[in-house]
């Protein structure tokens, strides 16, 4: 079975340049703080504010910028700290989503959808996908050995132009399996 490294996404946004201008001003450029893993995609040194019915946490900003804005939450922020109802979705399905406030130091968004809790997925280039047999929008397993191992079924494969091999979770699914850097996972197709 061929070995995946497995990375966990923690809470985050991505925005639109619509919103990313009420937030921080006319024109605002993101700062990258850190490239992460996908192609072009990096971790910015701006956070905004999400504030819900029970609370607010702080949110990274993912860039680049996307055409939509969207929250990515784990379930467990979503119900114990900001009482929002958690949805699931893969990334960029937001229609029919919770909304939130979001609070930036020169102004507020109201966002009337775009929080999801993101699907596990898997993501691959075109050529890995070929090697591994998959192809974009397949289901797949990711089995994660250890003291708290289990298998992830409902893998959704997202492949294409932009995409490097790697399983991404959330923070409650980190927990769940006892995720640390350097895990990797079987795939199971």
């Amino acid at each position: 079975m061929p070995k995946i490294i497995v990375e966990v996404s923690a809470r985050h946004c991505h925005l639109s340049q619509k919103d990313l201008d009420k937030l921080f001003g006319k024109g605002y450029k993101l700062t990258i703080m850190k490239k992460i893993s996908q192609p072009g995609q990096f971790s910015a040194q701006e956070e905004i504010k999400i504030v819900g019915s029970k609370g607010e946490m702080k949110l990274r900003i993912v860039g680049p910028i996307r055409d939509k804005t969207q929250v990515e939450l784990p379930v467990t922020d979503c119900y114990r700290f900001l009482g929002i109802e958690p949805v699931l979705r893969v990334s960029g399905d937001i229609k029919g989503t919770p909304g939130a406030l979001l609070v930036g130091p020169k102004g507020k968004v109201e966002i009337k959808e775009g929080v999801i809790v993101a699907q596990r997925h898997l993501h691959v280039s075109d050529k890995e996908a070929k090697d591994l047999g998959v192809k974009n929008g397949d289901l797949v397993s990711v089995k994660i050995g250890g003291v708290r191992g289990l298998t992830f079924d409902k893998v959704i494969v997202r492949s294409g132009e932009g995409h490097k091999k790697s399983f991404q979770i959330d923070t409650d699914e980190g927990n769940a399996c006892g995720w640390r850097p350097g895990t990797y996972g079987e795939l199971i197709v």
